[in-house]
């Protein structure tokens, strides 16, 4: 008889917690990512602290992580993903496994990105997302592209006069992080965050962050395209309350730990994995459904329409 293979065997993927109930992220940095049971645990001078692998979202690991092996397979079990950032967490390096074994919304947005005529429909659907009440069904992609600009903008301003924050422009250099001012600090590290929920829930679903429907030619375009939904709800006010009342000596930390909260209370986990799979697969999609009704069934790809059964000798088939 077989014996199994050492260590604790893999968690299946239909008892663990769903993508849109999920916590949101935790961020990492400086410290040793270990395993203690079913938790990670993050150790410095400090002490220990131990997180839930199987209820978090996001890691984001920082500079100064050491992550054990025991640690990242625990990570890979629960489904959750973890992304590699740099300094303050600002610059993207990797990212971990889909929470799910179906390709079903890989495939439908491979088709609906291939497309001009579905990926249009998709964009101005996200777009449409940002203008509840208006119609933008006529409205050309760079019609589009301006009147967020101009959200965007009159969002910045309104912000400014709500918080008393002076605010000139967008204004930050990816090299060098303190060089910018307060407020662009404080944007970078929440729209970070913001990018990093969005990329859990992506990946967790099975869906590739590389396919995008407003952004291209960048490995996480459909990420910066699902984050857009929610930045100037989420991201920009907390960044202006983090300019307003915060110092300077930990700009990115007091930020994180807002958008934490904002995210949290915003339920934007939840409305994120929603969106991915409305946007997606439209009317095909069943609220609350499981994408992995078919875990685990590999099929084949038959040219003539459809799939065959996989695990068959198809030399004895009669053609």
């Amino acid at each position: 008889m077989t014996k199994p293979p050492p260590g604790p065997p893999p968690v299946d993927i239909g008892e663990l917690v769903r993508a849109q109930d999920r916590l949101t992220f935790v961020y990492l940095e400086r410290c040793t990512v270990h395993r203690d049971g079913n938790a990670i645990t993050a150790t410095d001078e400090r002490g220990v602290i131990h997180i839930p692998a199987a209820t978090l979202g996001a890691l984001l690991l920082g500079p100064g992580t050491r992550v054990t092996h025991q640690a990242m397979m625990l990570v890979a079990e629960s489904g959750s993903t973890t992304v590699w950032v740099g300094e303050r967490g600002v610059r993207y390096y990797a990212h971990g496994r889909t929470l799910t074994n179906s390709s079903r919304l890989i495939e439908a947005q491979a088709r609906l990105v291939s497309n001009q005529s579905s990926r249009l429909r998709v964009a101005r659907e996200m777009y449409a997302m940002r203008f509840p009440g208006e119609d933008v069904s006529g409205l050309t992609m760079q019609q589009l592209r301006g009147r967020e600009g101009a959200r965007v903008r009159r969002a910045y301003r309104e912000e400014a006069e709500r918080t008393g924050v002076e605010w000139r422009r967008r204004d930050y250099d990816p090299e060098e992080f303190s060089d910018s001012d307060i407020l662009n600090q404080a944007l970078s590290a929440a729209t970070t965050c913001l990018y990093g929920v969005a990329h859990a829930v992506i990946v967790a679903l099975g869906a590739s962050p590389a396919l995008g429907f407003v952004h291209t030619g960048n490995a996480r375009s459909f990420v910066f395209d699902i984050a857009d939904l929610y930045k100037v709800e989420i991201a920009v006010p907390t960044a202006f309350a983090v300019a307003a009342t915060h110092e300077e000596e930990d700009v990115p930390g007091e930020t994180r730990r807002r958008m934490r909260d904002a995210l949290a209370a915003g339920g934007v986990v939840e409305r994120c994995a929603k969106d991915i799979r409305r946007l997606l697969l439209g009317d095909h999609d069943e609220e609350g459904g499981s994408l992995d009704d078919d875990a685990g069934v590999v099929r084949l790809w038959d040219a003539a329409g459809g799939t065959v059964a996989a695990g068959q000798n198809y030399e004895e088939v009669p053609w």
